[in-house]
Order: C-alpha cells, then structure tokens, then sequence
C-alpha cells in the first residue's frame, strides 16, 4: 500500500517556511532555533512522509522500506497501536505542532488519529495492531464493521491506554471540534471506565462491562500454585504486568485535565487504592503481576508463573507517586518504603532484580523451555531469550524520588526531565542524514517485537524518532519560555 505522500502538506501549508519565533530571542537562540526547526521538518517530511500508511506506523523498517516490522513481520496495510507504534508517532507530532504552531504537524497527527478511528474496536479500546485489507485475516471487530475477529479490547503494554492518550491530546489540540475524534476519545475514556472493577483494578482485556467482585486484600495462594489454580481465562483478572497501571495513570491524568471531569481523578484514586490492597504481606511487599478476584498471585502465561515480581513491583512504586502528586493525597506513598526495602534485599549478585521471586521463600524463579513445554528452575544459565527474566535495578532512582516526595508532594520526580540543552540538540541534528533519517544499527540487543535483523544491520526506528522530534520541540518549548538560554 502507497503511504500518503507528506510533501504535498508542506507546500499548502507553507511549511519550508522558517519558524516565526518571537522577537525577543537572543542572537545566539534564533539561528539555534532555525536549525533545530528545519531539522524537525527535514526529519518529519521523510518519516511521516515515506512511512505512514493511512496514517499509521509499525516499530522498525528496513532501509529500503521492502520490510516492516511489529510484533512479527507487517502486512502491507498493517499498522501497529501498542507503543512505540502509531500513537507514539502521533503524540511526537502533536509535540511538534505545540513547540511551532505549524499546522502540519497538527494534519499529521489527524490523519495519525483518524488512523485510531479506524481500527477502533466495537467494546470501545483497540487491540495491538489495524489492518486495513477489509475482512482480512489480521482485523478484528471494528466499530466501522470493516473487520472481523474478536473484540478484545487490550490494556497489554499500553495499547488502549496509548491510544487513548493520544486521541484526547489530539481533541484539545483541534479544540474539541472534530467530530470524530471527539466522539472515539470519549467514547473510549466511558468504556475503559466501565472496564474498572469496583476494587480499582483492570483486566489485561475487556470486551465490555465488568462484573462486580469482592474487595479484598492480597494474600498468598493456601495450594500448591505450581500446579494447583491455574486460571484459563487469566486476562480477565487483576493485571500489573507490563506496566498496565503506569500507563493507565498517566491516561487518567491527562484525561482529568483536558476535559476537567473529576470521574477521571476517581478513578485514578481507585486505582491507587487497589495498589495498596494489592501489595503483598510480609515476607515480601511487593506486587505480583497478576491476581485472582480473591487477590492471590496467579499464572498467565506458561512461562509467567504466580510471584512477587521484581519489575512489576519498580513499576508500581512509580505509579503510587504519580498518583499521589496528582491527587495531592500522601497516603500512596505509604506501601513504598517496604517496597523498597523488599527491592533492596532482593538484588542478584550482579545487580539486577530478577522478574519472579518465588512465593514466601524469595528465590529467584526462572523457566526453562525445550521449545514446547516450561518448566520452573532456579537455575538462571540458558533462559529462554524472548522475554526479559531479569530488569536493571531502578531503586537509588526511586528511593531519591521517594524522599522528595515524602517532604513536599510538589517536588519535581526524576521523571520530569529538564528541557534538553543545545549540545543534546546539536548531536540529534547532526545525527539526521541527507535524507532526513536517523538510522539505527543493531547490535544484538532486545528489541520491541524483536525483529530479525543481521548483526550490524541498518534500520529506521518510530521510537527513535519519536524521542528525537519531542527532544527537539522540547527545546523549542524552552527556549520561547527562556530566550536568554
């Protein structure tokens, strides 16, 4: 499928023009401030150009544009919505048109929307991809009746949250005055609230309402969890894994102040609560990646066994601040300390945190697999190499974080990052190639939807260049705030 050409947006919207930024800019800002806004054009008039397909992206791209990649090779009119995929693009562009006022960047997160829009499913969120061949075997239950599948919507690693996210920043910044995206951005935010069980939890999938389930504390599972309990239907229960809450909290903060509706705090306070019932006693406060309705650790997958988990519980000790510099309430900060003395007491002799710890015992649990089957070991040597048994410790960065916190709820986390100084900036712009690409080298490391690439081998990234685009509007942003920098 032809991508939609970008270019021809450029000339009607005058957008080969230089930004009109404020007189009052330094001598040494304004050429600064040139450079990095026509690098930002030159970058965004071949990606979003080249790339898109009815507005969508997939994760990475050969040189030639011959494959795309998501999670597995893309079909031609196949468009990927878990991040970094066409919502990530989207919100890099709404960045651009914020940091410029070019109204290019604003057609170009439309169209990205309007992509959404598309593959919107019946119960209201989205699965991790759209395709756009009517009836095809990659679609799913559209509400436009041009697919057919299941209607699952999915909070996995950020899908619906992503999408949503994306579509309400896309509504302010049309002034709420698209019809379509206004109605699809709404009508998400109601059904993802009636996917909300009354304990403040999600499911990993919902296909509509959920039923209502007792409100209990976390506990651990009184049978033999290795082969006693296992749940088949697990993605309608309580799920953390895949920073499923962290996305979730940063939606509903958004959500909260675009449209100033306080049910979207509600459910943010909900949410918290939920952390806090959900964290696990002693000997082992942390949290598990997924729950039963009666709040014990239980499998998903084969090789995702019940376990207080390393990466979930970092992910979480986040979130809990989060919500409580939103909401302005200390009592979220409240579980973390014993969080993070359980992280502390549970590092690897190298460093790391493992994914799993068993139950009560606190040994690290791992999988080994002969391709068919998994079984449980301690033994860490020729793990499986398709999911990430071990995490980089992020606790001195969230024990500072939490110190801060715990003296004044105002300030500022880690994660606020500070505008991006010109050095930063230059190495990005010199970084672009003649075509206006960043092109990456793979080196064997871990991607997102890990793709086959050859040692070595070339390749164009949307989360690459969605982080280098919202890096340089970030500078813009500061340098309008600050013109002496």
């Amino acid at each position: 499928m032809k991508s939609t050409s970008f270019f021809a947006v450029w000339v009607v919207l005058g957008f080969s023009s230089l930004l009109p930024f404020p007189p009052k800019l330094s001598a040494q800002s304004q050429p600064e401030a040139q450079r990095t806004g026509q690098a930002m054009e030159k970058a965004t008039s071949f990606f979003y150009g080249k790339l898109n397909v009815q507005g969508g992206f997939v994760y990475h791209y050969t040189l030639d544009l011959s494959q795309r990649w998501g999670e597995g090779l893309a079909q031609p009119k196949q468009v990927w919505v878990q991040p970094p995929g066409t919502p990530t693009v989207g919100m890099a562009m709404l960045r651009a048109y914020e940091a410029t006022g070019k109204q290019a960047y604003l057609v170009a997160a439309t169209k990205s929307a309007e992509c959404l829009i598309y593959g919107q499913l019946k119960s209201g969120g989205w699965t991790n991809s759209i395709d756009f061949t009517p009836k095809g075997p990659h679609t799913a239950q559209y509400r436009n009746n041009q697919g057919q599948g299941k209607n699952n919507s999915s909070l996995d690693d950020g899908q619906s949250q992503s999408a949503i996210r994306f579509l309400i920043h896309c509504d302010r910044g049309l002034g709420f005055k698209n019809k379509a995206v206004h109605e699809s951005a709404l009508l998400a935010l109601k059904s993802l609230r009636a996917a909300q069980y009354p304990i403040g939890a999600f499911p990993q999938v919902w296909t509509g309402p959920v039923p209502p389930q007792p409100i209990l504390a976390a506990t651990y599972p009184e049978y033999e969890w290795r082969t006693e309990g296992k749940i088949k239907d697990y993605w309608n229960m309580y799920t953390l894994n895949d920073d499923v809450c962290g996305y979730l909290v940063d939606l509903l903060i958004d959500a909260h102040a675009i449209y100033d509706d306080p049910v979207y705090l509600d459910m943010l306070r909900k949410l918290g609560d939920f952390l806090i019932l959900a964290q696990m006693p002693n000997p082992q406060p942390g949290w598990a990646q997924q729950y039963s309705y009666e709040m014990k650790p239980i499998w998903a997958r084969k090789f995702e066994p019940p376990a207080v988990a390393g990466d979930e519980t970092q992910e979480v000790v986040k979130t809990l601040m989060k919500i409580s510099i939103a909401t302005q309430d200390a009592k979220y900060l409240r579980p973390i300390d014993a969080a993070l003395q359980w992280l502390e007491k549970s590092l690897l002799a190298d460093g790391q945190l493992a994914r799993y710890y068993e139950l009560k015992t606190n040994r690290p649990l791992y999988m080994q697999t002969n391709g068919k089957t998994y079984a449980l070991t301690y033994d860490d040597a020729k793990l499986p190499d398709h999911y990430g048994w071990k995490k980089a410790s992020e606790i001195k960065t969230l024990r500072d974080d939490f110190k801060r916190l715990s003296s004044d709820l105002n300030a500022r986390p880690s994660w606020q990052h500070a505008a991006p100084q010109w050095s930063e900036v230059k190495k990005l712009i010199d970084a672009l190639d003649e075509q206006g690409r960043w092109v990456s080298r793979y080196h064997g490391e871990r991607l997102v939807g890990q793709p086959k690439f050859s040692n070595n081998a070339a390749y164009l990234s949307s989360e690459v260049f969605s982080e280098n685009l919202t890096t340089l509007s970030r500078y813009l942003e500061a340098l309008k705030e600050s013109p002496e920098r």
